[in-house]
């Protein structure tokens, strides 16, 4: 029987054209073959699995080669090219650094690079796993990497590049392989299982390229242990059993329990997917994946992000268009934080039941959201259709109301004359901020009042009752205004204002009958002087300011009245607030009383 030999070995790339998605790394070595700018140290770095020892093979062959395709590549019949294939090349070295890391090994190596080539142009050195070398080897080679005879060309391949001194780094040209994408190394099994006759699907072939993770070595390692399991029938059924994969139908039908609220459900295929030998850990990191599939789909932009088979990518599209996009990125963000949370767990089975639990519930949140939302809406445009109505009404009753003046005489005044706004106002009313609920800005709505003095309206006191609000609607208080400018004298005004301080004890008013009845007001022309003591006081009377200036200027029946603060110092003799000034009261009603405190050491409470 023929000795097998492995698929990662057997069809290893022998020129630049096969290496498979390392492009840039290729296509960058093969110009400079051709210019002739070859650098005498080079490290290749990337993970496990892409082509950097094979990609050093490569370069290490062509360089030697005596008759160079017009590619750029060796020809692999010339001498050179022969006994390199056959490994008994001169002028090519190997050394594994993780096992030859000495001080030792290295100085061997500088001694072999003394020797000129005996057949070929350049002697190659690669030296595979290189962070693998002790800091003194590293040291001991600095100045062989720096200043190399002019034949000698070193290959370094590592896979942890920050283990290596930054001293080696600035004498190497750098490459950065990449991980190979899933299509490409899809591709790739597919070439081979066509040329060994083995019956595959795209769906299995795409399974080992994700869980290869950018590693064609690994998928091949896979390819071979799937095709000795089913006999070299590779389908996708066959993949996910070997590998111990989680098929993606169970995620497909655990969302559409989730979407559709299903606790039940979903909870009996978490548990059959535990019975099936699955971890819960990977289980929910899975469920994160399909989640941020979903995602992807969603967007016509980033579709190509879904490194799926092409069956697989249908199936995402058609759920992702089917899914909330609320509902993907709550559910996503549950699987997040229970995965962070499950290896802190003591009981990891419910951390995961209570994360499905929650996205089962994801979609009646969402609605019950959307409900309110509808509601508010539709609230708003009835206060809007209302409040345009009522302005509409509003307009039709002042135009059958206002008539145009004649001009041979002066029309008469009416006695339902319509009120004209304040021309100036001292202070104007408190604006506070609109609310949500309330309906736009529409005309005030003016109606005739209970009296009529000298031509212009005036509110009687049942009016001023109604917080200044002489429409009966809640648009809030408004000044009144008029044209009497009636002198009056101190007695008269001082009746109103006791007036006022009557009604405020009425209304229970307690901080507005403390602010009248506490400092007479002063009277300089038609300004009324309040004093005020602090700024809880003054801020009650701007409160009460617009209601209490209707009402005296009715009374008085003078529309210049306006009401002046003045700040003035407060009382504390008449006055008792802190425990220092009823200490001090204390102590002038009962001296003895500071003999005690000082007698027994006693402080004041702050």
């Amino acid at each position: 029987m023929e000795n097998f030999i492995v698929s990662a070995r057997k069809y290893r790339p022998a020129t630049f054209e096969t290496v498979v998605g390392q492009q840039h790394i290729t296509g960058t070595l093969k110009n400079a073959i051709k210019n002739n700018q070859l650098a005498q140290a080079f490290l290749f770095c990337g993970p496990r699995g892409v082509g950097k020892t094979t990609c050093a093979r490569i370069l290490a062959k062509t360089i030697n080669c005596t008759s160079l395709t017009p590619e750029q590549e060796a020809c692999g019949t010339c001498e050179s090219c022969q006994s390199f294939q056959s490994g008994h090349s001169f002028n090519f070295h190997e050394l594994d650094a993780a096992s030859n890391n000495s001080v030792d090994d290295i100085r061997s190596l500088i001694e072999q690079v003394r020797i000129p080539p005996q057949a070929g142009k350049y002697k190659i050195y690669i030296i595979d796993e290189v962070h693998m070398l002790s800091t003194s080897a590293f040291n001991a080679f600095l100045k062989t990497l720096e200043e190399p005879p002019p034949y000698a060309i070193f290959i370094l391949a590592t896979t942890e590049k920050h283990k290596i001194l930054p001293t080696i780094l600035s004498r190497c040209q750098i490459f950065d392989f990449n991980r190979i994408q899933v299509d490409d190394i899809s591709n790739h099994l597919a070439k081979i299982a066509e040329r060994e006759s083995i019956a595959t699907d795209n769906d299995g072939l795409h399974i080992i390229a994700q869980k290869a993770d950018g590693g064609l070595r690994d998928a091949l390692s896979m390819f071979d242990q799937i095709v000795s399991y089913t006999n070299r029938n590779v389908t996708y059924k066959a993949v996910i059993a070997n590998l111990n994969i989680l098929d993606y139908d169970y995620y497909f039908k655990l969302t559409d329990f989730l979407t559709s609220g299903d606790v039940s459900n979903t909870l009996l295929l978490f548990n059959e997917i535990l019975n099936n030998g699955f971890d819960g850990n990977n289980f929910i990191n899975g469920l994160a994946g399909h989640f941020r599939n979903l995602l992807v789909g969603k967007d016509n932009q980033t579709i190509q992000l879904l490194e799926v088979s092409e069956n697989i990518k249908q199936k995402y599209l058609a759920q992702s268009n089917g899914a909330n996009l609320g509902f993907i990125l709550t559910a996503l963000n549950l699987a997040n934080q229970c995965d962070l949370n499950y290896k802190n767990s003591k009981n990891q089975r419910l951390q995961v039941e209570l994360a499905l639990i929650k996205m089962c519930h994801i979609p009646s949140v969402i609605q019950l959201a959307n409900t309110a939302t509808d509601q508010d809406q539709d609230k708003k445009k009835t206060l809007v259709s209302s409040g345009e109505a009522e302005s509409l009404k509003t307009k039709d009753q002042s135009e059958t109301k206002v008539e145009s003046p004649k001009v041979s005489s002066p029309a008469p005044v009416e006695k339902s004359a319509v009120v004209a706004p304040q021309a100036t106002q001292v202070a104007p009313p408190k604006v506070e901020a609109p609310t949500a609920s309330a309906p736009p800005t529409s005309p005030i709505k003016i109606q005739p009042l209970a009296k009529n003095i000298g031509g212009s309206l005036i509110p009687s006191l049942t009016d001023f009752s109604n917080n200044g609000n002489l429409d009966g609607d809640d648009k809030g208080p408004q000044y009144v205004s008029g044209s009497d400018k009636q002198a009056f004298t101190q007695e008269q005004f001082m009746a109103v204002w006791k007036q006022c301080i009557q009604k405020a004890s009425n209304e229970d008013k307690i901080h507005l009958f403390t602010l009248l009845s506490s400092n007479e007001p002063v009277l300089d022309g038609f300004d009324i002087i309040v004093s005020i003591e602090n700024i809880a006081l003054e801020s009650t009377l701007q409160d009460e300011k617009i209601e209490l200036l209707n009402f005296i200027r009715s009374q008085l029946k003078n529309f210049d009245i306006q009401i002046v603060t003045k700040r003035i110092e407060p009382k504390l003799s008449d006055r008792i607030y802190t425990n220092k000034d009823k200490y001090a009261y204390l102590v002038e009603k009962n001296p003895q009383l500071e003999e005690f405190r000082k007698r027994f050491n006693l402080d004041l409470l702050p």
